[in-house]
């Protein structure tokens, strides 16, 4: 195939990044991918000392811990789940902050599981830790409560809130799915063809996906709270945000699940961003089209608060 073609102010910022941090292409680079994000990880003074308009602290649902950023006046709960590969990152990585470069204006409670981790957790250990938090912010968090993430932590959002639609509640207002990991198959066109570009490819999406799901991963015995795709199901859901690059690895099975969205009678506003590679708007946040899809997440926030 031709190669993707990125926007002109990221395809700079890629080949540099990927210089630093190539895809993973073996399941034995996990520990050292994890060191590299560990490296992002923040110590709640920091936190505190950053955002000064915040009160900033770590509390617990059982033994996951919970990142929590309140405002002085909060109009709703942002429960957002970080991203990761399904293999690493951390509540006190970067994640937890980029919400905050687009929650803040809507005035919005922060709320970051630090779930369990595959391969040495695999599925469901690290959705049931998201859902034991879910229910811990629903009951000491007032307001309208939000699902959301980027990649991995974007698919358990998506995930969770099928789980809460089948269980019965918390009731959520809405979900924000950026990029989302939601297909374990990672066969698509989108996925086929970038595969060697971008920073998270289909080689290591694969890594991430078989190291949650063991042999499992790409059969017919993976259920929908696992990969989202899979759902058979997609009413009764809340209103939907998606957004992916259109260069990336997830750009097809994000379109085919708001489609899908749709097709279930339900509410999905979806973007696609051009020239957009995996994480651009936190990786190159300077960048006109990142400006531009943070500004369209916080203009659906505030039109789903009523704001």
């Amino acid at each position: 195939m031709t190669p993707p073609r990125f926007d002109p102010e990221l395809a700079p910022v890629i080949e540099a990044l990927r210089a630093l941090r190539p895809s993973l292409s073996r399941l034995d680079e996990i520990p050292g991918r994890r060191e590299l994000n560990a490296a992002d990880n923040w110590t709640l003074d920091r936190l505190a000392a950053a955002y000064p308009a915040y009160r900033v602290s770590e509390e617990r649902a059982g033994e996951v811990p919970l990142l929590v950023l309140r405002p002085a006046e909060s109009v709703g709960v942002l429960y957002y789940v970080h991203g990761g590969g399904l293999i690493a990152s951390s509540h006190l990585g970067q994640d937890a902050r980029n919400a905050l470069a687009w929650s803040g204006e809507p005035n919005l409670t922060v709320v970051s599981p630090g779930y369990r981790l595959a391969p040495e957790h695999r599925y469901p250990a690290a959705l049931e830790d998201c859902h034991a938090g879910l229910e811990w912010t629903a009951e000491h968090c007032p307001g309208p409560l939000v699902l959301g993430g980027a990649s991995a932590g974007g698919g358990l959002a998506a995930a969770l809130a099928l789980l809460v639609r089948d269980r019965g509640g918390p009731a959520l207002a809405g979900q924000l799915l950026v990029c989302p990991m939601l297909d374990d198959r990672s066969d698509t066109p989108s996925a086929v063809d970038f595969d060697g570009h971008g920073l998270w490819d289909r080689t290591a999406n694969l890594i991430g996906w078989t190291a949650y799901l063991g042999d499992r991963r790409g059969t017919a015995d993976v259920p929908a709270y696992a990969a989202p795709a899979r759902a058979e199901d997609l009413s009764g859901l809340p209103p939907a945000f998606l957004d992916v690059g259109a260069v990336e690895t997830f750009r097809d099975e994000v379109v085919t699940y708001a489609r899908r969205i749709w097709a279930a009678g339900g509410d999905a506003e979806l973007h696609v961003w051009p020239g957009g590679f995996h994480g651009f708007d936190s990786l190159a946040p300077e960048a006109k089209i990142s400006r531009a899809a943070r500004a369209a997440r916080r203009t659906w926030l505030r039109r789903l608060l009523g704001q």
